[in-house]
C-alpha cells in the first residue's frame, strides 16, 4: 500500500509541475501600451453625425481608433494587421453611414510609390471590432503630402449602399453594394497633375513630396431629400492650383462640371456643407503638412451660385507674412457658426491659431490670442513643442461647445468653445488617451531604475517609471532631442545612462546627452565633431567608456563623459558598436556584410577584427533586409556571460560561445528584433525575444532554454503591423516590450 502511496504522491507532484511549467512559462500573453500619448499625427478626426459620443480618429501611420466614452479613451482597431499588411497602417480616409452608426468604412494604404502595394478598403458592419478587406487597383498615401486633407471617402445620406472615394492619382470611384465592389467613375473630369518642364531631377523629387497637389481630397453630398433614393448633388475638391478644382454633380454623379467662378489661385484642403447649402473651403498654396506661403477662406452659396471671401487674417508674402488655412468646421447646430485653423504663419504675425465666427464669416475672433489655456497633464511632453499641423478642427455635431483639433503629436479638445463671446478664455487638454502612435528607435530596460526607456522618433525619449501612467518629467529634457536614434545603460552601473539623436530645432544644444541617476535629470555633453548626430551609442558595464557611432561617421570614444573624444578608424563608417555586459573593458562590432567581427579588450583603445562565416551566408549589398532601423543585423551581448554574442541576422540566429565562430541555431529563418529578458524560474540563463519567424510561423517568441525551442507569446489580434524592436524586463520574468513602426511601445505579461 505505501509504494502506491508514494507512487501517487509523486505522480501528483510530477504533474503539479508541469502544470507549473506550463503556466509560469507558456501561458499566452496580456499586451498594453506603454504611456506616452498620442506621439504621431492624427491627421483626421470623424463625429457620427447621429450618435452621440460616436467618434473615430485616424493616423497617417498608426492605425485607426474608435471612442469609448465609458472609459473616456480610445481603442485601437487596427492591431491585428500583420508585418505584411503593415501598408494597411495609413489610414487615407474614414467614412461613417449616417443612417447605421454601426457601418464603418477606411480606406488604407500608407505609400503610393511604385514598389508600394495596392491600397484596400476596409468594412466594417460593428464598429470595427471586425473587418472586411477589399482589394482596389490603385494605391493610397496615409503617411504623404496632403494627409492632412479632408476625407476622401463619403457615404450617401439618402442610400447607404452608394459610397464614393476620391482617390491621389486614380479619379473618383463608386461603390453601389456597400463597399464591396469598386468602379472608377469614368466621367469625372481629368485631374491629373503634371509637373512644371523646367524642374530638374533633384527639383522634381522635392516637387513631388511637397508642392504637387494630393488628388482629390473631399467627397461631400448635400443632404436634400430627393426622390431617387439617392443624392442629387455631390461636391468633390481636388488638390489642384491654378486650375478648377471644385467640381459637382446634380444628377447623382451621372455627370460632372467644375463649380462656376471659383477661386483657382490655391488648392482646397478641407471642404463642409452646412444646413443652408453654404460650401465652406479653407485653402492653401500647397497640400501641406509642408509649410504654406499663401492661403485663404471661402464660402459658396449653392442655391445662389455666389463666391464669397471669407478668410480671418490675410496672408501677404511680399511682406514676409506667410500662411494658408488648413481646416474649417461648422457648427451642426447653428450653421452660421464656423471655425477655422491657420497653418504654418511666421511667428511675428501671431503664429498659428483657430478663428470663430458666429455670423457665416463676416466677422472673427481668433481663439488663442484671446487667452486660450492648455492642459498638458496627460501628455507633459506635449508643452515642449508648438501647437502645429492643426490640419483637422471638428465641433462635435451635439454639443457646440466641444472642439477638436489635431496636431503632430495628437491634440487638443475643449469644452467650452463659446466662451470666446463671453469674453473668458477657452480651456484645452489633450484628447488623445488611448493613441500611441510613436516610433521607438531604441528600447532599455535596465537591470534597476525604471521599467523602461524609449528613444523615440520626431521626439526625445521618455524614462518609464510608471508603465500606465505619463508622469511629469519623464521626458527626456537637456539636452531637448527632435530625434533620438540611440540610448544604452551601463549594466553593472545602471544609474549611468547616454542617448544621442539630434537637438530640437526649437531648443537647440548638443545631440548626445547624460544621466547618473537612473535617468530622473540630464546633462548635455560635447560632441565628437560639430556635425555629430544620430547613430549608435554604446556605455561599457561599468558606465566609463562610451563609444558613439555618428551618421555617416566612424566611431570615437570618450573615457571622461564626453569632454575629449578618440576617433576609431580601425572600424568602417556606420558600424554599430556594443559593449560587453560584464567586463567593461571589452567592446564588439560586426560588418554582417564583409564577415568581419571587431572586438577590443583595452576599452576601445585598439580593436583586433577575424574573418566569421555564417551557415546562410552574408548579408548582401542592395539585398532587403528589413527596415534599417530596426533590431536585425546586429550583434548582442548576453548579459551576465562575458564574450558570449548572439547575432540576429535577418535570415538566422547565430551564437558565439567565446565571441569568435557564430553557430547557426535551428527553427529561426527571418528576424526583425531581439533581445534579452529575466531568466525563467530555477534557470540561470537569460530569456530570448525575437520578432520574426520560427518554424515557419511569424509572430513574437521567447525562448527560456538558450533558443533550443520557442513559444509564441502573440496572437492575430496582437500584430501592430512593423515591430522594430524588442527587450524583455532583467527585473521580471516574462515581461517584455516592443517598439512598433508608428503604435507606440508596449508591453506584454504572461496571463
Amino acid at each position: 500500500m505505501k509504494v502506491i502511496e508514494y507512487t501517487f504522491f509523486f505522480l501528483l507532484i510530477f504533474f503539479a509541475c508541469r502544470q507549473e511549467s506550463k503556466t509560469t512559462l507558456n501561458l499566452p500573453y496580456q499586451w498594453k501600451s506603454v504611456a506616452i500619448t498620442g506621439g504621431g499625427f492624427v491627421d483626421g478626426i470623424v463625429f457620427h453625425p447621429k450618435e452621440p459620443n460616436l467618434r473615430y480618429a485616424r493616423t497617417d501611420m498608426g492605425g485607426a481608433y474608435r471612442w469609448d466614452e465609458l472609459n473616456k479613451q480610445w481603442v485601437p482597431l487596427t492591431d491585428w494587421v500583420s508585418y505584411e499588411d503593415q501598408n494597411l497602417l495609413g489610414i487615407e480616409s474614414i467614412a461613417l453611414d449616417p443612417n447605421n452608426p454601426d457601418k464603418l468604412y477606411m480606406a488604407c494604404g500608407t505609400y503610393t510609390s511604385e514598389q508600394s502595394p495596392n491600397g484596400e478598403i476596409l468594412v466594417s458592419d460593428n464598429r470595427g471590432e471586425s473587418f472586411t478587406r477589399i482589394k482596389v487597383p490603385f494605391k493610397m498615401g496615409g503617411n504623404e503630402i496632403g494627409r492632412g486633407n479632408g476625407e476622401r471617402i463619403a457615404v450617401d445620406p439618402q442610400n447607404g449602399n452608394i459610397v464614393y472615394l476620391g482617390t491621389r492619382h486614380a479619379g473618383l470611384w463608386r461603390s453601389f453594394d456597400a463597399g464591396m465592389n469598386w468602379h472608377r467613375v469614368e466621367n469625372f473630369p481629368n485631374i491629373e497633375e503634371t509637373a512644371p518642364d523646367s524642374l530638374s531631377e533633384k527639383e522634381l523629387r522635392t516637387w513631388n513630396w511637397t508642392s504637387r497637389g494630393s488628388g482629390i481630397v473631399w467627397v461631400i453630398f448635400e443632404d436634400t431629400k430627393s426622390e431617387h433614393n439617392q443624392s442629387q448633388n455631390i461636391y468633390v475638391g481636388v488638390s489642384l492650383k491654378n486650375r478648377e478644382n471644385i467640381f459637382y454633380s446634380n444628377d447623382a454623379g451621372a455627370s460632372w462640371k467644375p463649380v462656376p467662378d471659383q477661386p483657382i489661385n490655391y488648392r482646397p484642403n478641407h471642404g463642409v456643407i452646412d444646413a443652408n447649402g453654404i460650401l465652406y473651403i479653407s485653402y492653401g498654396d500647397t497640400p501641406g503638412p509642408y509649410p504654406m506661403q499663401n492661403g485663404a477662406v471661402w464660402k459658396y452659396n449653392t442655391k445662389t451660385a455666389e463666391w464669397t471671401d471669407i478668410t480671418p487674417d490675410k496672408p501677404d508674402p511680399e511682406q514676409g507674412k506667410t500662411f494658408g488655412y488648413a481646416a474649417v468646421a461648422v457648427d451642426a447646430q447653428n450653421p452660421n457658426t464656423i471655425i477655422t485653423s491657420v497653418f504654418h504663419r511666421t511667428y511675428e504675425y501671431g503664429s498659428d491659431d483657430i478663428y470663430r465666427s458666429t455670423d457665416g464669416g463676416k466677422t472673427w475672433a481668433p481663439i488663442f490670442a484671446n487667452g486660450a489655456k492648455f492642459d498638458y497633464s496627460i501628455a507633459p511632453y506635449t508643452q515642449h513643442t508648438p501647437i502645429h499641423w492643426m490640419f483637422d478642427i471638428e465641433i462635435n455635431p451635439f454639443d457646440p461647445d466641444h472642439a477638436i483639433f489635431t496636431t503632430g503629436f495628437g491634440g487638443f479638445e475643449t469644452y467650452d468653445l463659446g466662451n470666446i463671446e463671453k469674453g473668458l478664455p477657452t480651456n484645452w487638454s489633450v484628447y488623445t488617451k488611448g493613441i500611441e502612435e510613436t516610433v521607438p528607435l531604441e528600447l532599455c530596460s535596465p537591470p534597476k531604475g525604471a521599467h523602461l526607456i524609449t528613444a523615440i522618433g520626431d521626439y526625445a525619449g521618455f524614462v518609464h517609471w510608471d508603465l500606465d501612467t505619463v508622469r511629469e518629467g519623464q521626458y527626456f529634457t537637456n539636452p531637448y532631442f527632435g530625434n533620438c536614434d540611440g540610448i544604452a545603460c551601463a549594466e553593472l552601473k545602471p544609474e549611468i545612462l547616454v542617448r544621442v539623436g539630434i537637438a530640437s530645432a526649437h531648443h537647440g544644444g548638443s545631440n548626445i546627452g547624460y544621466s547618473n541617476n537612473y535617468g530622473k535629470s540630464w546633462r548635455p555633453v560635447a560632441m565628437p565633431t560639430s556635425e555629430s548626430k544620430h547613430g549608435h551609442i554604446a556605455v561599457s558595464a561599468n558606465g566609463k567608456t562610451w563609444v558613439w557611432t555618428p551618421q555617416n561617421d566612424y566611431p570615437y570614444y570618450t573615457k571622461n563623459n564626453g569632454r575629449s573624444w578618440t576617433k576609431i578608424d580601425s572600424i568602417g563608417k556606420n558600424t554599430r558598436v556594443i559593449a560587453d555586459k560584464v567586463n567593461p573593458e571589452k567592446f564588439y562590432a560586426i560588418d554582417i556584410y564583409k564577415g568581419i567581427l571587431f572586438s577590443s579588450s583595452d576599452g576601445a583603445k585598439t580593436f583586433k577584427s577575424q574573418n566569421i562565416t555564417l551557415a546562410n551566408g552574408l548579408a548582401q549589398k542592395g539585398s532587403f533586409r528589413g527596415d534599417v532601423r530596426g533590431g536585425q543585423d546586429r550583434i548582442y551581448a548576453t548579459p551576465g556571460f562575458e564574450n558570449q554574442l548572439w547575432l540576429a541576422a535577418y535570415n538566422g540566429l547565430y551564437f558565439s560561445e567565446k565571441g569568435d565562430n557564430f553557430n547557426l541555431k535551428p527553427q529561426v529563418s527571418e528576424i526583425h528584433a531581439f533581445g534579452f529578458g529575466m531568466a525563467a524560474p530555477k534557470n540561470n540563463y537569460p530569456s530570448l525575444y525575437l520578432v520574426g519567424t520560427v518554424n515557419g510561423q511569424r509572430g513574437i517568441f521567447r525562448s527560456d532554454n538558450k533558443a533550443q525551442s520557442w513559444h509564441r507569446i502573440n496572437d492575430d489580434a496582437h500584430q501592430w503591423g512593423l515591430i522594430l524592436h524588442i527587450t524583455g524586463d532583467p527585473k521580471k520574468f516574462g515581461r517584455v516590450y516592443l517598439g512598433t513602426h508608428g503604435r507606440g511601445a508596449l508591453y506584454g505579461d504572461p496571463l
